[in-house]
């Protein structure tokens, strides 16, 4: 595994690659502070790809002026003894300074998608994550890009910039990864106190019941799931809701009033973010067509 820090660098360790025929390349971003989930679009990457190039890199860009850019975890050393272990080729672990030179004047903006849910909460968010990915984009020049859909919204908004800009990529979803009891992994969850950790669950048990009461028509309307989800989650006395909802994926559309989920063409999401103390933590479940269709 190589360990790059420059531009240069980077640049030259995957023209190594594709000069000895080591493509198809494969790119998975992360803001680092790695865990199984990170593990396991490695995995998937190394599974399609030849050579797998990793990103670590906390993107100041996408945070707002009160969320966490300076105390997101960091661990450098566990980040890269992760990334050997599942099979990284080379590790772009760049600074603020590699990344933005100079004062940055050019963004990437996708509209509709990122005016709900967590573009809803957080102004300017997605702009800084179009605009990084863009960049890794350029720099690696990759056949396939790697994200989990725990961060749903994240792959449809993604998904669209490449459509619209006709970007010689494709982005490859992966599962959400979990904890034994459900809590989806992220690596903010370090953030979390024992109480808020265990009240945490709460996340993925509304999800769990209101799919339930859907499979057996104890709920048929958004509205319904909607009340159902919130009505759960504010069981939990440290829960501070910031949004329950129901879209179509991957347009996030709303299904809305008492039209009925099951009528619904294509997938939907239910999707979450909730608070607990200063973690905000999401979660959603995609129905599949199939899986609505069943749900008839």
């Amino acid at each position: 595994m190589r360990v790059v820090r420059t531009v240069e660098q980077l640049r030259e360790a995957i023209g190594f690659m594709r000069r000895t025929g080591q493509g198809p390349v494969g790119l998975v971003p992360t803001m680092g502070y790695l865990h199984d989930g990170h593990a396991s679009l490695l995995r998937r990457a190394g599974e399609m790809c030849g050579t797998v190039v990793m990103s670590i890199f906390v993107n100041p860009i996408q945070f707002g002026p009160n969320e966490d850019y300076e105390a997101y975890p960091r661990d450098e050393q566990r980040d890269l003894e992760l990334a050997e272990r599942e099979g990284a080729d080379i590790v772009f672990i760049p600074t603020v300074e590699v990344m933005y030179p100079r004062p940055i004047r050019s963004k990437i903006t996708v509209s509709s998608l990122t005016t709900r849910l967590c573009g809803a909460s957080r102004p300017g968010h997605f702009d800084g994550v179009t605009t990084v990915v863009a960049k890794l984009f350029n720099l690696v020049q990759p056949e396939y890009a790697f994200f989990g859909l725990k961060d749903a919204q994240q792959v449809a908004v993604l998904r669209q910039m490449v459509d619209d800009l006709n970007m010689n990529v494709e982005i490859i979803p992966c599962p959400i990864v979990r904890e034994g009891d459900g809590l989806a992994l992220s690596s903010r969850n370090v953030y979390l106190s024992a109480e808020e950790r265990r009240q945490a669950l709460v996340l993925s048990r509304s999800l769990q019941e209101a799919r339930k009461a859907l499979e057996e028509g104890r709920a048929a309307t958004t509205d319904e799931v909607r009340e159902l989800l919130t009505s759960v989650i504010s069981g939990s006395p440290l829960a501070d809701i910031d949004y329950a909802e129901v879209l179509t994926f991957p347009e996030l559309e709303p299904l809305e009033g008492n039209f009925p989920l099951t009528r619904a063409e294509g997938e939907i999401i239910m999707a979450l973010a909730v608070r607990f103390g200063r973690t905000r933590l999401i979660d959603n479940v995609i129905f599949t067509p199939k899986e609505v269709a069943a749900l008839v």
